[in-house]
């Protein structure tokens, strides 16, 4: 098949404007596909919208600007559901599927909040906090009422500081985390490497306490309500709630990279969770395709752009358009920056643990689109179910609309602590291409 461009991008958040500003800086033809309306991915959502109001949002403005200013071809509302060898990518756009050849693709796809499963968590008035970012930033939709927060990690405190700072109102923030465990204290001094990152966190947990909002160290979290959330229970003690938003951190984004054969992933016993095999340059197990950012392991917005310029250089080698002693001389300064930006991630790791599998009690909905409950996917591990992709015979977990996006995690989870093993040794959901939704017509759009 004949190359239409050198590097097909998907995902235009920092890793992705990164890697496309400097790969046409080097020469190559560059693509950039991305589902939302505009540059900035979740982190920089709505940037060029919006006045930057700290250093984070400087940093996703300046990205969106050079993208802009670069002769990188992008298009917006483009969905990614298939990638064939060779390099042929499709997508849907404007109602039609679409094609192209890449010489290099690489996947810049993010991450996805990792599901925090309670009872009457599928009630209507239950989301998560990203969701909630994202109403935040794309239409100024502020949290009014009594609106709870519950679950664990940096982006918990961010958004509570954002949608207070907006002018939102939160009644409380329910923490699940343990304070610093000694795990997490062996990789302080690592951490310190890149104390700005200890630093915000701290600054967004002081802002928030210093509004007199309460926050409950707990254990035990409930949303109940009789057709929609009415209230929460914590700890065995009731309080109105006319929203809940949900956090327990966030793992790569895999849908694509483990659709396609021969690309291997790994079980991070950290983080809990899998991710692709990866070099050090962000090459897969597949020839001619790349992952940068956190769809490859998480390390947040700065990590990833240092990580998109890297792949970037990496990609000009493989066509030859620079050799392997100039790629490695230009990625010097990328290199030391980005391991200075990962060396806090352990430290955050051992301070954020996912919630134990053996927390969610029996009555709980693992599968929103099946209403599978946990007690079920334990159940059919009594019966000999192995792993997730088995549950499906079992239970029909994972068959519905999103496909195992939204409870995979949490299926996982259960089925290794309910057998007893190492998580690495229950497969994930397989997934299988088309990853999205994708109609006759716009596959009928192909072939005109």
């Amino acid at each position: 098949m004949s190359i239409d461009v050198d590097l097909l991008i998907v995902g235009a958040g920092p890793a992705g404007m990164a890697a496309a500003v400097t790969a046409r800086g080097r020469g190559l033809s560059v693509l950039v596909l991305d589902e939302n309306a505009g540059p900035g991915g979740q982190v920089h959502r709505g940037i060029e919208r919006r006045s930057p109001k700290d250093d984070q949002d400087e940093d996703g403005a300046k990205l969106a600007a050079a993208l802009r200013a670069s002769a990188v071809e992008t298009r917006f509302g483009a969905t990614l559901w298939a990638v064939e060898p060779g390099g042929k990518v499709f997508w849907s756009e404007e109602g039609g599927a679409r094609s192209a050849v890449a010489g290099r693709l690489l996947l810049c796809t993010g991450a996805t909040e990792r599901p925090l499963p309670i009872p009457g968590w599928t009630l209507p008035g239950v989301m998560t906090v990203g969701a909630a970012q994202i109403a935040l930033k794309t239409a100024g939709l502020t949290p009014q009422g009594d609106v709870w927060i519950a679950g664990q990690g940096p982006l918990l405190w961010l958004y509570a500081k954002q949608a207070l700072d907006a002018g939102g109102r939160i009644a409380g923030i329910v923490d699940i985390s343990h304070g610093i465990p000694p795990a997490a204290l062996r990789h302080l001094p690592r951490a310190l490497m890149a104390p700005g990152y200890l630093l915000k966190g701290y600054r967004w947990q002081r802002a928030v306490k210093r509004t007199g909002l309460r926050v409950i160290q707990a254990e035990d979290i409930r949303a109940e309500g009789e057709g929609r959330l009415a209230r929460i229970v914590v700890d065995g003690t009731e309080h109105p709630a006319d929203l809940l938003l949900l956090h327990d951190g966030v793992v790569p984004n895999t849908q694509v990279t483990r659709a396609i054969p021969g690309c291997a992933h790994d079980w991070d016993p950290v983080q809990g969770c899998w991710k692709p095999r990866l070099d050090e340059w962000g090459n897969t197990t597949v020839d001619g395709v790349m992952v940068a950012g956190d769809g490859g392991c998480i390390g947040g917005a700065r990590a990833a752009a240092h990580a998109g310029r890297l792949a970037a250089l990496e990609a000009a080698r493989a066509l030859g358009r620079m050799t392997a002693d100039q790629r490695n001389a230009e990625a010097g300064t990328e290199r030391l920056a980005l391991n200075r930006q990962l060396a806090v991630r352990p430290f955050l790791d051992a301070l954020f643990p996912p919630r134990p599998a053996a927390s969610i009690p029996d009555e709980t909905i693992l599968c929103r689109c099946e209403e599978v409950t946990a007690g079920k996917v334990r159940q059919a591990v009594t019966l000999g179910c192995l792993g997730s992709n088995q549950t499906k015979a079992f239970t029909r977990t994972g068959m519905g609309p999103c496909q195992g996006r939204v409870c995979g995690p949490a299926v996982h989870a259960v089925i290794a602590a309910a057998r007893g093993v190492d998580p690495a040794q229950v497969d994930p959901f397989r997934t299988r291409f088309p990853t999205k939704p994708l109609t006759l017509g716009e596959l009928a759009a192909l072939a005109s």
